[in-house]
């Protein structure tokens, strides 16, 4: 294999706090190898469309590095787009000008920062390249405030937005208490399959966590919120969007709009709600006041409250998967392995992506409540490391 001098580097899938500092990684670890980098302009999908950027002009010097590693959402810009099945019909075709643009374009390796769905685009691009013979080598660089891929600890992207999360459930419980009567909060947050962002609310000590791991029982709940009413004014539940009945329904077909689409992945293009649907739920049939606050798109995006652990281990993951491809590895996934949690420390690696894309981390049922409706200490202990501290203020409480 040739030496590689130029390297192709996209970012795909949700934005998260971390993403850029994946980037600006990236753009450091080519930089030492003397080694070209070029940006994808809006993934895979601008990049066919002729859209580039030349990062080594567009962030000239380590500043212009170290503002991108602290800038939120993606700023390459994102894709959700999703690569033909390599026996689907018109694949052929599809990869033959993908391959076409990566060669015309000097193209030695291929770095993709993404979730699941971005590992599932560097396997079938490492694949089609297996069968053509092609020198390009494709790296994954992992990314996704979910904490739901395969072969690593936790993800790039989690420990920042687990930290809003604790944070901001942490503020809603105490704005929730301010009146003398009863009522339950519901704070709704992200994870569609795994409730991982869901669980790190348990560094704010909520009455209740539900994530979609365990099967979600109406009659369940509203006993133990009423149970809980007996003996204080306030119950603050934090909750997974994805919860799921027993028939493997998402609470929240229950609240989307008529019609709503599937994305290119066929996933539930707006997945919200659940926490209206259950505030009604309980304030109908235990006759209490409710409230339902949705996170949203801020647990993603709110860099004011970064985790510099998960800053730095982003950034060191986008060095890694250069040296990776210098390396002449393909197919593979960056990745991290913790080896202690006090003090905490981790060991870098990789992982072939075809054990990864795909394939979805659950939270272990043993780090749940046998009843389903909390978490155990081991969550805890896993999170805590990673958010790297609650706001002074908070963790005094």
């Amino acid at each position: 294999m040739a030496d590689v001098k130029r390297i192709l580097v996209g970012q795909s899938g949700g934005p998260t706090a971390a993403i850029n500092s994946s980037l600006a990684g990236v753009v450091a670890g080519a930089r030492e190898a003397g080694v070209e980098v070029i940006g994808m302009r809006h993934g895979i999908q601008g990049f066919l469309a002729g859209q580039t950027v030349d990062l080594a002009a567009a962030l000239p010097d380590d500043a212009a590095i170290e503002l991108l590693r602290h800038t939120p959402s993606s700023w390459l810009g994102s894709c959700r787009f999703k690569l033909p099945a390599l026996d689907a019909a018109g694949a052929e075709a599809f990869y033959t000008d993908a391959f076409a643009k990566f060669e015309a374009a000097g193209m030695d390796a291929v770095l993709y920062i993404g979730g699941n769905d971005s590992m599932d685009t560097i396997a079938k691009l490492g694949a089609w390249g297996a069968r053509v013979d092609s020198p390009i080598r494709f790296i994954g660089v992992p990314k996704t405030i979910d904490n739901d891929l395969v072969g690593i600890d936790h993800t790039p992207g989690y420990g920042s937005a687990a930290k809003f999360v604790a944070t901001a459930t942490s503020e809603l419980m105490l704005d929730a208490d301010v009146y003398d009567l009863k009522n339950v909060l519901f704070v709704e947050i992200m994870g569609r399959d795994a409730g991982w962002l869901a669980g790190s609310a348990c560094l704010a000590e909520p009455d209740l966590v539900l994530l979609p791991e365990v099967t979600f029982n109406e009659d369940a709940l509203v006993e133990r919120v009423g149970e809980l009413l007996e003996r204080q004014n306030t119950v603050v539940i934090a909750m997974s969007e994805g919860l799921r009945e027993a028939d493997g329904h998402l609470i929240a077909e229950k609240t989307v709009a008529a019609g709503t689409k599937v994305d290119e992945f066929g996933h539930l293009a707006q997945l919200s709600g659940p926490s209206r649907y259950l505030a009604s739920l309980v304030g109908g049939r235990l006759g209490v006041k409710t409230r339902a606050v949705e996170l949203s798109t801020l647990q993603r995006c709110a860099s004011h409250l970064a985790s510099k652990v998960d800053l730095d281990e982003a950034f060191e993951l986008g060095r890694v998967g250069v040296h990776a491809a210098m390396a002449g590895e393909s197919v593979k996934m960056c990745s991290l392995t913790r080896t202690s949690s006090d003090p905490y420390s981790v060991e870098y690696s990789l992982v072939d992506v075809l054990e990864v894309a795909n394939q979805v981390k659950a939270v272990p049922r043993e780090w749940i409540c046998e009843d389903g409706l909390n978490v155990t200490e081991a969550l805890r202990a896993y999170v805590e490391p990673l958010v790297d501290g609650l706001p002074e203020h908070l963790a005094a409480l």
